[in-house]
């Protein structure tokens, strides 16, 4: 892996983890979340999916690629929070539990990928 998908990994896969296990945690927080906490939540994402996606746009069939796909999906989520920030959020329940063990394992892999996958 390159340095530059090394370093994005090294910071994406223990966000993603530390997000995961903090937002099981605290799932409850979501319920009654004021808008301007979820637009700022967006912008967050779609800084962050921006950055990856114009810094380490590798389209290729491995980690690299995982990474890329990784940032170009940051995108989407991150305009659908701020262009709809009274959405109702997801609460406990199997899609919610499915995309947080989801995006646990991508911050698994590429932690993985960035501290021991030379």
């Amino acid at each position: 892996m390159n340095n530059t998908s090394q370093r994005i990994a090294a910071v994406l896969g223990p966000t993603l983890v530390a997000v995961t296990l903090s937002e099981t945690v605290n799932l409850d927080i979501w319920e009654d979340v004021h808008p301007t906490v979820v637009y700022l939540n967006g912008l967050l994402l779609l800084i962050g999916g921006l950055v990856i996606a114009t810094t380490h746009n590798v389209w290729v069939r491995d980690r690299r690629g995982l990474i890329t796909l990784s940032g170009w999906l940051l995108i989407p989520a991150g305009l659908y929070r701020m262009f709809a920030p009274t959405a109702t959020q997801l609460g406990p329940g199997p899609a919610t539990y499915a995309t947080i063990a989801l995006l646990g394992c991508l911050g698994l892999t590429l932690s993985w990928f960035a501290f021991f996958g030379r």
